[in-house]
């Protein structure tokens, strides 16, 4: 598959990305010296970012705070409304992605349906809590982050894990705090992820407003057979997420669907490579679909409008065997995507399952390109997982994959989730799943023996505190 259709994507970006991103880079410098202390470049920048919605519902507000800004009076409201500008023009920059790449590989979205109605389930108290430290956040500028204020939100941060229907924004909020202590004080820091730290504050600062639909909002119930194609590991310090793309045939016949399904849990430093699957012992039925490649049969789970499929183990059963290959040559080309919901519209976010083969692959320049029909794409080794099989000398070697097409760094890249290659003459496939029920590879089991298992650890230890 894709073919001729790569030089289409790969031929040019979509108009206006490069300026609606350099806008986005602006407004991000800005953020990291601190809206306290914004000087006339700065400032320029702010109104600059104001200037691109102002046809827009936010236009009014978010120009009121692009003047209060230089005039030291901005409040809570204006810096939301600048983040709710931040956040309109990356979700313009990835609809202009997304459509880029829907056309050349001739995919079809389901149609959203009305928005789903605001969630009054977390109290008040704890939104407000969060807001006043991304606020600071804010005031202050990254590289004024030292320990003290990286700490400030640790209260309101331990209250809002506690709420069930506030997970995504305590999640959220865990992760960033973490990684403003660990590079305290940041004035240190010779390079700031701005881009990450911004995207992060952004996407907090609208979470920790209310009125936001739950996790479960605007859900229809399906049944059928989930054919997996593959599993994207989402690691972080704090916390790790197996996200699991597959094609969904509906019970009774009807159009394949594509979904995700995911799956989180929290973590330490500690749990890394294929000891993280030791922290999704919940899931059994999913892990063996991943692990020994089978079909799984689902019955009445929820299907949010963005495609994300809410896993529920006691409505799935494993099946039968099945070749994720043979179903991405298929179903693939046939199903159809769902809406991208609001808030996750970054280009960031851009992540379609496809199949190439009969490429060539190569090593160049410290990474590994696939080159198909005279087009050229990167892979993205930097998000190979450690918990997997799949390295960067089995993608040189490899001729066909199951991937997600990515845009990142001003290009598109293919993450690859399986792979099929020749190594010492014998062909080979590896899944970045195959590892979900142990290690199949002796030298990583090894290593994995030596270490010992950090999750039994920290559960053991665990049981003796709660004992006491």
């Amino acid at each position: 598959m894709l073919g001729m259709q790569l030089n289409d994507l790969v031929g040019g970006l979509p108009d206006g990305l490069a300026e609606a991103l350099e806008l986005v880079d602006g407004f991000d410098d800005a953020l990291s010296h601190g809206f306290g202390r914004v000087g006339e470049q700065r400032a320029a920048a702010i109104a600059a970012l104001a200037g691109a919605v102002a046809a827009t519902p936010l236009g009014d507000r978010v120009a009121e705070a692009a003047a209060k800004v230089p005039a030291g009076s901005v409040s809570g409201e204006h810096l939301t409304a600048l983040a709710a500008a931040r956040s309109a023009l990356l979700g313009a920059a990835h609809d202009a992605l997304l459509t880029r790449l829907d056309e050349s590989l001739g995919r079809t979205r389901s149609p959203s349906g009305p928005p789903a109605t605001g969630d009054s389930s977390v109290p008040g108290n704890l939104l407000v809590g969060c807001r006043s430290w991304l606020y600071e956040l804010a005031i202050t500028g990254w590289r004024g982050v030292g320990h003290d204020l990286a700490a400030a939100g640790d209260q309101a941060i331990e209250a809002v894990l506690a709420e069930p229907g506030a997970r995504r924004l305590a999640v959220l909020l865990d992760g960033l705090a973490a990684e403003l202590r660990d590079s305290s004080p940041v004035s240190t820091m010779e390079r700031l992820p701005l881009r990450r730290w911004a995207d992060l504050w952004t996407r907090a600062t609208l979470l920790a407003e209310p009125g936001w639909p739950g996790s479960g909002e605007g859900a229809e119930t399906v049944s059928g057979r989930l054919l997996p194609l593959g599993a994207d590991v989402h690691e972080h310090g704090t916390a790790v997420q197996v996200q699991v793309h597959a094609v969904l045939e509906p019970a009774g016949g009807g159009t394949s669907r594509l979904v995700r399904v995911s799956v989180a849990a929290g973590k330490v430093d500690t749990i890394t490579g294929p000891a993280v699957w030791g922290l999704f012992q919940a899931y059994p039925v999913l892990l063996a679909t991943l692990a020994k490649h089978l079909a799984a049969e689902i019955d009445g789970m929820p299907l949010l409008p963005g495609g994300d499929l809410v896993w529920q183990e006691e409505k799935a059963t494993a099946a039968e065997l099945t070749d994720p290959f043979a179903t991405a040559r298929v179903l693939l080309a046939g199903a159809v995507a769902g809406e991208t919901p609001p808030l996750d519209r970054h280009p960031a976010r851009v992540a379609e399952p496809v199949l190439v083969e009969g490429y060539k692959a190569a090593k160049a320049g410290g990474g590994v390109t696939l080159t198909l029909d005279g087009a050229t794409l990167p892979f993205a080794t930097g998000r190979l997982p450690g918990c997997g099989p799949l390295t960067p000398e089995l993608l040189a070697a490899s001729t066909a994959c199951v991937g997600l097409l990515r845009w990142d760094a001003g290009g598109w890249l293919l993450q690859p989730l399986a792979v099929q290659a020749t190594v010492k003459k014998k062909p080979v496939a590896a899944h970045n799943g195959d590892w979900a029920l142990g290690t199949t590879d002796p030298k990583a089991a090894k290593a994995l023996a030596k270490t010992g298992d950090p999750v039994g650890v920290l559960r053991e230890r665990a049981g003796r505190l709660l004992r006491k």
